[in-house]
């Protein structure tokens, strides 16, 4: 489950980040700082960025998922960041198209083998818009866990 693998000192909510490398820095420290990652996490986040954009866009609503090869990971864990202003990340599968993100999910993958599984559970997620807002207007860490765990009970449910 998604909601057990979130760490609440990986979480940053309301923050000031301009760009993709104020995001990295901000968030990818953490990752480093709690020792999930190798140091070289940030700078390898910023390379894959280049060459494998993260943003996604949800009926409109900025979402980035980014992520590393599994060499830079010590242990797995995700975050995330809700920012104060729009960052500009380029969509998934294209080279320039622009999404503006308003949340930020930062995966450690351990297991290259539970890379796809996990983007496809975190998608099945956030493809619900109240979800994407709640998460994006939550005051605290316990409540953006509080909604993710809700919607994959009901996804679970619906199985």
């Amino acid at each position: 489950m998604i909601w057990e693998d979130l760490n609440k000192k990986l979480m940053i909510l309301h923050a000031d980040a301009k760009t993709t490398n104020d995001v990295f820095e901000q968030l990818g420290t953490k990752f480093i700082q709690e020792g999930f990652c190798k140091d070289n996490y940030v700078e390898e986040l910023k390379k894959r960025e280049k060459d494998y954009p993260t943003g996604l866009a949800i009926n409109g609503f900025g979402i980035a998922i980014p992520h590393t090869e599994a060499a830079n990971v010590l242990h797995e864990a995700e975050g995330i960041m809700t920012l104060n202003e729009p960052v500009h990340f380029v969509q998934m599968g294209t080279t320039d198209t622009i999404i503006d993100v308003k949340v930020v999910m930062m995966l450690a993958i351990e297991n290259p083998k539970e890379h796809i599984k996990k983007l496809q559970r975190i998608i099945t997620i956030i493809q619900d818009m109240n979800v994407l807002n709640e998460i994006y207007q939550a005051n605290t860490e316990d409540e953006i866990i509080q909604v993710i765990k809700e919607k994959e009970r009901k996804i679970e449910e619906a199985i």
